[in-house]
């Protein structure tokens, strides 16, 4: 949707929106291209096996498939479809059906542990699970206390409680005619890290694809481009892997490198990014640091690289340098959460792109610094980074929460919650969060949910989080425990407390260190003080 353009001005005056009434991502980001020439959408990695090459035509085929069998089975628009499946064609195949039938998709991580995906299967209300073996295990303690979750679907075959995937698209008709959407029909629920409490379901309607399209393009220097391919580490069911990545690459027509790692390997990265010959990268911080570790990779990987997007923290001067140095390119930071992403990026083809700073507003985004009122600070004042409403990328809402939704805007500027100043060239520069979240290892992490698993381990009378700085992940999750009367701290109770938190919610999020500590600091309406504990955790 960008045009093309050698500055940034000639960027922001040449762009408008094109978003038409009726809109659906199904269609858009795959039927369109399916015209028979077998033109490649996804190539799949398989380390125990020949790639695979999965075509639109067949992209289409298996979605339209699918969309018969989950409307067979009773599910109809607006019914939640949830998605617990890696970086694999079937996961894609599970989006564009939803999208298709007029379900709402709802991605979900694969290292979540019970309580999290019980937490977001209830509170969507999903009616059907697409997921693999491991995810039907997890989904079988749970079934339960899921009354809304009718089907569970395994990929792998017939499993307790899931039927075969296989079999179940077999018996289904490979002709469907996509629901005539409404640009603002709800299509996706992604959760948030749930930094204030629970998580929050943010529900994005079809048009927010298109609204993606600027941000991807931006920080991919004027994606796309002839020869792009396009591959990310960060998993599908995040906004970074889903709509910073697969979806964006499919609706322009350019395949994507599916290849999920248990742990990323950098070694394995910068193999797997030349045998492919990958051209286009969004690569967290983490990953970038831990890429920076290999020695002389460009003597030992013949790697191509165009374009290399990165988000989640600052970029500083070393890690640009050292991508210049690496792949003969400047990597381009961007900006965004989950309820409205990619609304700020750096694009080093047609703008300086300074070190410390995210980068200007994306075109068609109103971009600004506010009070707490939503009125905008003069230039290089600090305060909260805001988007104006109505805007293609913004949230509908917050699923079953009104009372959030509401707080979250200011007049008509939505409150990202993030501190910031803009200059008088529009450079926005990061300077901290107001909602306590920890940035580790390229993920969002919210201290309400850890806080509130770590409460149920029968040692733990009272707990808080907080991100500590750590040189490789930006920040590490450490946990402030108060014991319950008659337990007594030791190595092995903090081992089994980070495995508790581990199993139950995910392995980014458990708490890589423990303090026992006899009271927490709180204010006097009772609040935790997590200023005082991150000092007090600095300190040590």
């Amino acid at each position: 949707m960008l045009p093309k353009a050698s500055s940034y001005p000639e960027l922001i005056e040449r762009f408008r929106w094109q978003v038409p009434e009726r809109f659906n991502i199904g269609v858009a980001a795959c039927d369109r291209w399916a015209d028979g020439s077998g033109r490649t959408a996804i190539v799949y990695h398989r380390p125990d096996a020949a790639p695979q090459q999965i075509s639109f035509d067949a992209l289409s085929q298996q979605s339209n498939r699918l969309a018969n069998a989950l409307s067979a089975l009773g599910i109809t628009a607006g019914d939640r479809v949830g998605i617990l499946l890696p970086q694999r064609p079937e996961t894609a195949v599970a989006h564009i059906a939803a999208y298709k039938l007029g379900a709402i998709a709802i991605p979900l991580f694969v290292l979540f542990g019970e309580e999290a995906l019980e937490y977001r299967l209830a509170d969507s209300g999903a009616r059907v699970l697409i997921t693999d073996r491991s995810g039907a295990e997890k989904i079988t303690a749970l079934r339960e206390r899921l009354p809304d979750l009718a089907e569970v679907i395994c990929v792998d075959g017939a499993a307790e409680g899931a039927r075969d995937y296989g079999a179940t698209l077999a018996d289904a008709s490979d002709a469907f005619t996509p629901v005539d959407s409404h640009a603002d029909d709800p299509a996706v629920i992604i959760y948030t890290s749930g930094t204030t409490g629970p998580p929050k379901g943010a529900l994005h309607a079809q048009r927010v694809l298109l609204g993606h399209l600027p941000g991807v393009e931006m920080p991919q220097d004027l994606f796309p481009q002839p020869g792009d391919l396009f591959w990310t580490p960060a998993d599908w069911a995040w906004i970074g892997g889903l709509l910073d990545v697969l979806l964006p690459s499919l609706f322009h027509g350019v395949p994507v490198l599916a290849h999920r790692m248990a742990k990323f390997d950098p070694e394995e990265a910068f193999r797997l990014m030349a045998e492919y010959e990958v051209r286009n990268a969004f690569l967290p911080p983490t990953a970038l640091k831990m890429l920076r570790a290999v020695e002389t990779p460009g003597r030992r990987f013949n790697y191509r690289l165009r374009s290399i997007g990165s988000g989640g923290e600052t970029l500083g001067t070393e890690l640009l340098d050292w991508g210049r140095s690496t792949f003969d390119l400047t990597i381009n930071e961007f900006y965004g959460q989950t309820e409205c992403n990619l609304i700020v990026s750096n694009c080093a083809s047609v703008m300086p792109v300074r070190a410390g700073s995210m980068g200007r507003p994306v075109p068609g985004h109103n971009v600004a610094i506010v009070d707490e009122d939503g009125q905008p600070l003069p230039l290089g004042e600090a305060g909260t980074i805001a988007v104006k409403r109505p805007d293609p990328v913004m949230f509908l809402r917050y699923w079953n929460n009104p009372e959030a939704t509401e707080q979250k805007f200011a007049g008509d500027w939505l409150l990202t919650g993030d501190q910031g100043t803009m200059d008088d060239e529009g450079y926005l520069r990061f300077q901290g969060r107001d909602d306590d979240v920890i940035t580790s290892g390229g993920y969002r992490i919210g201290p309400g949910e850890v806080e509130d698993c770590l409460l149920k381990h029968p040692a733990v009378a009272m707990a808080a989080v907080v991100g500590v700085p750590d040189a490789l992940r930006t920040e590490r999750v450490k946990a402030f425990v108060v014991l319950a009367e008659g337990e007594e701290p030791s190595e092995d109770l903090a081992r089994d407390i980070q495995t508790h938190v581990k199993i139950r919610l995910a392995a980014h999020e458990y708490p890589r260190e423990v303090a026992f500590i006899d009271t927490l600091p709180m204010t006097a309406t009772g609040k935790i003080l997590r200023r005082e504990l991150r000092e007090q955790a600095t300190d040590v």
